[in-house]
Parts: structure tokens; C-alpha cells; sequence
């Protein structure tokens, strides 16, 4: 039996949100809606200008496990910290959620990976992203016994950004499919699309990836095409499931000839769009390894989804199980 439904593999990255105009970001140069790598300089000035702000414990991959988590499944995370203050809370704030951390912490520099997130009023959310301890995460971060032993191995393609991850990613993927597992990846961010599209499109083909999570913006981009359904023919022939999230539109799940098309959940406002991907990944992730339906797997990530992007930070306040049992769901 495995051990975990799900074992995420992702930058361990401290998210600093704040709120901000449009002006702001002009002045400072802040791509709108992107995730922009920068140094550890330029992390400071973007800090020492930002308003108040919110910590919380994020990255991609660490937000699905904790949502995971959450919904009640088995979740396990792999990701690099620095042994520094940062590195604590973001360790206490994982195993505190339920999740399985156990990656060997770095010691001294670089430190701890931080992310300034500005959210505009329109719930755009901005990323500024020094990736620091990040970069050291390495094969040997991944013990075997976890990549076999999870139903689902789900990474970031925000890992393809250094090569000891990428070699991770890959040893993690054989030894999964060796003990007959699958291996899931999301996109990621439409730049990060721009900047490794050959190798994503390989590891669809090759078998490496089953099931592919993206937005709209980014499964046009990886396969240079402005139309949606072209983009989805696409998909559909290159991996076995893929998820598409379409913002206020819902979702699109294709599987082989299959169709399933998901409606948005409901929201009273828009706060702030951080973590609705990689929370949609986890509520599917959670009903794909419980053995739910194809539709019932999207219905707990519309969920999921729509509970983030109604508060600041990238992971829900509620219990999702308990709000996808009064949602009827579970």
C-alpha cells in the first residue's frame, strides 16, 4: 500500500503579500501577473518599499500539499530551506498542517527563498521571487522510499529553473514508475512555459508526465497557439489527463476522447488570486487518488480555488474537508 497519496516536490519560498496600485508597479518595474526571479538585492529594495505585509508559509508545490492536507489526504513535501528563521516557521508551518516535511535543512547561506507578492485591486497577484536555499535542492533531497511510495508525485515546473532540480524531478519520476505510480507537473507560469517548452513538451510525450495542470494563458503558450481548442486537441494527445483552469470560466479537464467541464465556484469578492492553481491541483489531486470521478475531482478544486482567491495569502483559512462535506462533495 502507499504510504502517501501525494508527494509534492516544489521551491520552499516564504510568500510576503502586500497590496498595491498599478502606479506601484510601474515605478518598480513589476511585471504584472508573472513570477519574476530576482537577487537577493533586489529583494531587499522590493521589501524595504512594500506596505504592510502578510507572511505565510507558500510555493507552488507547498501550497498543494497543504491543501492536501487539509481535504484529510496522506501528503508528503520535498523542498529546499535554509536552517534560518525563516526556514523554521516555514518547516513548523508545513508539519503544523499535517503534511509530511522531512527535507534536510541547509546550513548558512544562500537563505531561505522569499517571495513579494503585490496584489493589485483587481486581484491580480504579482510575483517577485529570490529563489535562494531553492537552488541546492538536489536528488539526494528525495529519498526513494517517497517516490515510490506516493499514489502521485506532483512538482512545479518552476523547478526546471536550476538542473540538480531537474535531475530530481527525473530520478523522482523513474523510481515512481517503477513501483507503478504517476507523475503530474503544472506549468507553472506562462514565462516559465516560454523558457523551457521544448523539455515540458518532452516530458509530456515521453511519458515522464501523466497528468498536466495549467492555466489557459500557459497551455496556449506551450503550444505557440491563441487558440484555446487547438491548445486542448493538443493536450489531450500528449499525456493521459490534462487540467486546464480558466479563471471566473471554470475548468476544462481532458482525458483520451473525454471531455468534462467544470463550473466556478460561486465567490463573494475577489481578494487576491495567489494559490488558486496550486490549490484547484490539490482538491483534484485529493479526488484522483481517493478514486472520484473525473468531474467530482474538478468540483474539489473549484473549491478549493475559490476559497483562496477570497482572502490574502495562498492557502485557505477553512478546513477543506469540512467545507467540501457541507458543499455536498464528500
Amino acid at each position: 500500500m502507499p504510504k502517501y497519496d501525494v508527494l509534492c516536490i516544489g521551491n520552499a519560498i516564504v510568500d510576503i503579500v502586500t497590496q498595491c496600485d498599478e502606479a506601484f508597479l510601474k515605478t518598480n518595474g513589476i511585471i504584472k501577473g508573472s513570477m519574476d526571479l530576482i537577487d537577493s538585492n533586489r529583494a531587499d529594495l522590493l521589501y524595504s518599499r512594500m506596505g504592510p505585509a502578510i507572511e505565510a508559509s507558500g510555493g507552488s508545490a507547498g501550497n498543494t500539499a497543504a491543501g492536501v492536507a487539509s481535504f484529510g489526504g496522506r501528503a508528503a513535501y520535498v523542498g529546499k530551506v535554509s536552517s534560518d528563521s525563516l526556514g523554521e516557521i516555514y518547516t513548523h508551518d508545513m508539519r503544523a498542517q499535517g503534511v509530511a516535511f522531512d527535507t534536510k535543512p541547509l546550513k548558512g547561506e544562500p537563505r531561505t527563498a522569499r517571495s513579494m507578492i503585490f496584489v493589485t485591486p483587481d486581484g491580480e497577484r504579482s510575483m517577485n521571487t529570490y529563489l535562494g536555499a531553492c537552488v541546492e535542492l538536489r536528488p539526494e533531497d528525495v529519498e526513494a522510499d517517497q517516490a515510490s511510495g506516493a499514489k502521485v508525485t506532483y512538482f512545479e515546473g518552476y523547478l526546471w529553473d536550476t538542473t540538480p532540480a531537474k535531475e530530481a524531478i527525473r530520478q523522482t519520476a523513474m523510481l515512481a514508475h517503477a513501483a507503478g505510480r504517476e507523475v503530474s507537473m503544472t506549468l507553472s507560469d506562462s514565462l516559465c512555459v516560454d523558457r523551457y517548452r521544448d523539455e515540458f513538451l518532452e516530458l509530456l510525450r515521453s511519458g515522464t508526465v501523466e497528468i498536466i495542470f495549467a492555466n489557459s494563458h500557459e497551455i496556449r503558450s506551450l503550444y505557440k497557439t491563441a487558440s484555446f481548442e487547438e491548445a486542448l486537441d493538443a493536450v489531450r494527445k500528449d499525456c493521459n489527463i490534462g487540467v486546464v483552469t480558466r479563471a471566473e470560466r471554470g475548468s476544462v479537464i481532458v482525458c483520451g476522447k473525454e471531455t468534462v467541464i467544470i463550473k466556478a465556484t460561486d465567490i463573494t469578492e475577489l481578494v487576491d488570486t495567489t494559490g488558486a492553481g496550486d490549490l484547484y491541483a490539490a482538491g483534484f489531486l485529493y479526488g484522483y487518488t481517493s478514486g472520484r470521478s473525473l468531474k467530482d475531482c474538478g468540483d474539489l478544486g473549484s473549491l478549493a480555488a475559490g476559497l483562496v482567491i477570497q482572502q490574502i495569502g495562498p492557502r485557505p483559512w477553512q478546513n477543506l474537508r469540512r467545507e467540501a462535506e457541507q458543499a455536498g462533495l464528500l
